[in-house]
């Protein structure tokens, strides 16, 4: 059996295995808080998968949710003001 593999590595390999620039770098670090908080959300709701949620693990998930939706908001307002130039 011929095994058939790439022929030009260098071509096939530039676009997947570079390093993330400094910008988008930066937009990951500008993103953390939201990545953050749907990780705890998400925490808060595979604890509640293999069992009947209680009024404990129900305000967990609330409160995970708001966090999350406190993020969204406080990124959209950050990204609207850097393009608007507001309040700089």
């Amino acid at each position: 059996m011929v095994h058939i593999g790439t022929v030009q590595a260098v071509v096939t390999a530039d676009v997947f295995d570079r390093e993330p620039t400094a910008a988008e770098l930066d937009a990951i670090e500008c993103e953390m808080p939201v990545i953050e908080a749907n990780i705890e959300l998400l925490d808060a709701q595979i604890i509640t998968l293999d069992r009947i949620p209680t009024e404990l693990d129900a305000r967990r998930i609330r409160r995970a949710h708001r966090r999350v939706l406190a993020a969204r908001r406080t990124l959209a307002n950050t990204a609207a003001t850097r393009t608007t130039g507001v309040g700089a």
